[in-house]
């Protein structure tokens, strides 16, 4: 959820595409709640927002939460003390988040807890009551990533149980700058950015207007709770009878990370135990990769690259089973990671083919293949188009295939 976001201080959406042309998620997978030009108050789309997907490498198949299924129907039993809860999301194609449940000899552990919304709420508390579970007996919270499909509820969790909640350095990074800074700083940087890539003012002016209104409405992730723990790459967490490592993921997010399992499948499937991949790797939605900023941070990010690197990681691991937070659980991560790889050698192809004619991000935005045609992305999906584009350009540049035109204002960029 996937950013592009009311989170003042991250720009790398929480969205994910798909190839049927089905909008997938928030974030980026990530896609609902889409910024409308004509709301002053958001006019732009949240980390969870995504709105829009270009062409995948496998068809997503969102399934809608019922909030009125019966509880049974939202808990899936992976065995070996491993379960899945559905979370709706709210107003989302995607329709819900798994949030994994693990037995632990210390009380149930959660990795994520859905989005903050009082009927995903409901959905977590009724799929633990099914499980023997209060909100109560909660032990800890491990989360892949800072977007609230995944972090929402992490607050309410800690709340009512004293659990402590688990997050890698970088997405905590982004929480507390997100909490901290001034709303109208994001709205004064994300207008100078669109400008700088090209937008047109007629697309600026609603973010110009919405600063100047001082009518900045509250979105989410601006009060998203501030982790007690850190998640540490490579290291176990202190999980009582389990055995579970993270693995540092970086791309849909800075400090994604997936968490592998070290235990022998219960089934007995070969391969090297289980891995809650988050977003990372889904069974059929190419995760969202935009930028990941800081408006004070000049750095040049490469998120399209770490993702790349982060899905080799993955690859290389060979997990028996791969336990996603959208759709549903599937053998063969080797086999998705080259999926996932070639595709997105394929759109970089294309994209470098596209800009044999010298083109802004805003205009390679407008060019490169989504779910509908460019007029009708809605306004805050255009915002996390134009931050994919960029984040494609930037791994053409450091791949040699690309160039900014020198003395171009907006910059514009060419194949070389």
């Amino acid at each position: 959820m996937p950013q592009d976001n009311a989170a003042p201080a991250d720009g790398a959406t929480d969205g994910k595409t798909a190839r049927d042309g089905n909008t997938a998620r928030v974030g980026n997978a990530n896609a609902a709640r889409d910024g409308d030009a004509r709301d002053a108050d958001a006019p732009h789309a949240g980390p969870a927002h995504a709105g829009l997907a270009h062409a995948g490498p496998a068809h997503a198949d969102p399934a809608h939460a019922d909030p009125a299924d019966p509880p049974a129907s939202q808990v899936t039993d992976h065995g070996g003390g491993v379960w899945a809860v559905k979370v709706p999301i709210p107003d989302n194609p995607l329709g819900h988040t798994l949030v994994h449940v693990l037995d632990t000899d210390r009380g149930p552990v959660l990795v994520d807890t859905g989005w903050d919304d009082p009927a995903s709420w409901d959905a977590l508390a009724r799929g633990l009551g099914t499980l023997g579970f209060a909100v109560a007996d909660v032990h800890g919270v491990v989360i892949t990533h800072h977007h609230p499909d995944h972090h929402g509820l992490s607050g309410q969790v800690r709340e009512a149980s004293g659990a402590w909640i688990a997050m890698h350095a970088a997405d905590t990074e982004v929480v507390v700058r997100t909490r901290s800074a001034e709303p109208g700083v994001w709205f004064d940087y994300m207008s100078e950015k669109l400008a700088t890539a090209g937008a047109p003012e007629e697309h600026v002016a609603p973010l110009r207007a919405a600063r100047a209104s001082g009518r900045l409405r509250t979105l989410p992730g601006l009060r998203a709770a501030v982790p007690d723990r850190e998640i540490v790459p490579g290291e176990l967490l202190p999980l009582a009878g389990r055995r579970l490592r993270a693995i540092w993921t970086p791309g849909h997010t800075p400090g994604h990370v997936c968490l592998h399992l070290e235990e022998e499948h219960p089934a007995h499937l070969p391969g090297n135990g289980r891995l809650f991949s988050g977003d990372h790797l889904l069974p059929g939605i190419s995760p969202h990769i935009g930028l990941y900023e800081d408006p004070s941070d000049e750095r040049v990010t490469d998120p399209l690259g770490d993702y790349l690197d982060s899905l080799e990681r993955i690859g290389r691991l060979g997990p028996a089973e791969v336990l996603p937070a959208h759709q549903h659980a599937f053998t063969d991560a080797p086999a998705r990671v080259r999926e996932l790889l070639d595709h997105h050698e394929e759109r970089l192809t294309g994209l470098w083919r596209l800009l044999a004619e010298p083109l802004t991000p805003w205009g390679l935005a407008e060019r490169m293949e989504w779910n509908r045609p460019w007029e009708q992305i809605p306004y805050g999906s255009r915002n996390i188009a134009v931050s994919e584009a960029e984040a494609h350009l930037r791994r053409l540049v450091k791949q040699g295939r690309a160039e900014a035109v020198p003395g171009t204002d907006p910059v514009t960029y060419r194949a070389l």
